[in-house]
């Protein structure tokens, strides 16, 4: 058997955590969701959900992937009885994110595709609309986000995949905080704060917690096994919650910091802060065409967007390498350019979308994207993070005790016996119950 490949540091592993976390989910979803939910209600909610929901998911996911010692297609199967049926739910982790890179490569082209615009000075004639309906930009930029990461990823873990992280969530970080001290001295920054920060209960009603909820499984990307591959690259020195609570916290740093750099911004400058999907494309852009020294403020801020995009992007095809690699035998090289071919391959379904390819999967306007965002989001995040639950917390599965034992092997913050009904019981109680309001309040049509 091949010797499991094994991260440098524990720095290693929280950034490379942090980074499949951090992405378009904190800088690019987090504030527009934000934005449309009524601003601090919304923030208060997601919260509360991170710490009852997140982080319970994210100790479990942890868990069972430094016991199974193997990526998420086979970590039940090796964890759970013989002959039972949790295997199933590997091989729907793998298709789960296979979609999600369907989508979020060409969302990271995108991007990318901006920041060279701001690079470049030419900006002019920038816009979201005529970006996403041109089928060239998006097919070349779609090319360029998987040709890169799989490029990374087809060195050793170490030299590839922990190192260029590493160095990208260090200048993500400093850019954000460069950014956001700079839009709080905005004439408009304590308006956009006070919508920020001060929840409006009036506002806070079922869609907002479906909403939140969903949320904070796709920023974490707990349920897929996103996380749990990273806990097989790990020793066994340090507990597991402890290293789930900083995960947590530098994702909602991130996420924190992405509203202090856009609300204040927008409320300086009287744009609408409710413009959805386009509000870190067309606003922002706006935003710095009326900025002094806006071109270098707008490629500051998609340089550090292109960071954390591409933190996640990176994180989510390891897993998917790693899966295909135990399934196949390949070796790094040539597991990374058939999985590459295959997601480019899927992603041009998104990237030629609203262009070539109509697809109008449920109410009209609705795409490829909604499409691939509807499998992951609204259904493999949320039930996976359940079936993380059952196979834990439950005899049937791999059961309370080992995977306890699990969790507080090493040195930290550990699993407490009091917390077992938060597991157990409320953990699933409330994704079946969000679960189901959100499939029966869906806009289908």
């Amino acid at each position: 058997m091949e010797k499991r490949e094994r991260l440098g540091s524990r720095l290693g592993f929280i950034m490379l955590s942090a980074g499949c976390a951090i992405g378009c989910g904190n800088v690019w979803k987090f504030p527009w969701m934000c934005g449309q939910f009524g601003g601090g209600g919304f923030i208060l909610v997601y919260l509360l959900c991170l710490i009852f929901l997140g982080l319970p998911a994210l100790v479990m996911e942890f868990s069972v992937g430094r016991a199974a010692q193997t990526s998420p297609v086979r970590m039940y199967g090796r964890l759970s009885k013989p002959g039972s049926k949790w295997s199933i739910w590997g091989y729907i982790a793998l298709i789960g994110n296979i979609a999600l890179m369907a989508f979020y490569c060409v969302v990271t082209g995108w991007i990318i595709y901006y920041f060279c615009r701001f690079a470049t000075g030419s900006i002019g004639s920038l816009g979201f609309v005529p970006m996403i309906t041109s089928p060239g930009i998006n097919v070349v930029f779609l090319l360029v986000t998987v040709t890169a990461a799989f490029i990374i990823l087809s060195f050793d873990l170490q030299s590839g995949l922990e190192r260029v992280t590493k160095i990208m969530m260090v200048a993500l970080l400093m850019l954000m905080i460069t950014l956001a001290g700079h839009s709080l001295t905005l004439p408009g920054a304590a308006e956009g704060l006070k919508f920020y920060l001060i929840p409006d209960f009036s506002k806070i009603n079922g869609s907002v917690i479906v909403g939140a909820m969903n949320q904070a499984f796709f920023t974490l990307s707990v349920g897929m096994g996103g996380m749990a591959i990273f806990g097989s690259y790990i020793d066994k020195d340090r507990a597991l919650m402890g290293e789930a609570v900083n995960v947590i916290l530098l994702d909602t740093f991130v996420a924190v910091l992405a509203g202090l750099i856009m609300f204040p911004a927008c409320f300086s400058y009287g744009l609408e802060v409710t413009a959805g999907p386009s509000l870190l494309f067309d606003t922002m852009a706006s935003v710095f065409n009326n900025m002094a020294g806006g071109r270098i403020w707008g490629t500051l801020f998609f340089l550090f967007m292109v960071f954390a995009a591409m933190s996640t992007v990176l994180g989510v095809c390891e897993n998917i390498l790693a899966m295909i690699r135990e399934l196949t035998g390949w070796s790094r090289p040539k597991g990374s350019l058939i999985c590459g071919i295959v997601i480019f391959l899927l992603g041009l379904t998104t990237a030629l979308g609203f262009s070539a390819l109509h697809f109008q999967p449920f109410a009209e306007g609705s795409t490829w994207l909604d499409f691939w965002d509807f499998v992951v989001s609204t259904n493999v995040l949320p039930l996976g993070s359940l079936v993380l639950a059952l196979f834990c917390c439950n005899k049937f599965g791999w059961g309370w005790d080992s995977f306890v034992e699990e969790a507080n092997a090493g040195r930290g913050m550990k699993v407490q016996p009091w917390m077992k009904p938060v597991f157990r019981w409320f953990v699933p109680a409330v994704i079946i119950f969000i679960y189901i309001y959100g499939m029966a309040t869906f806009a289908w049509s």
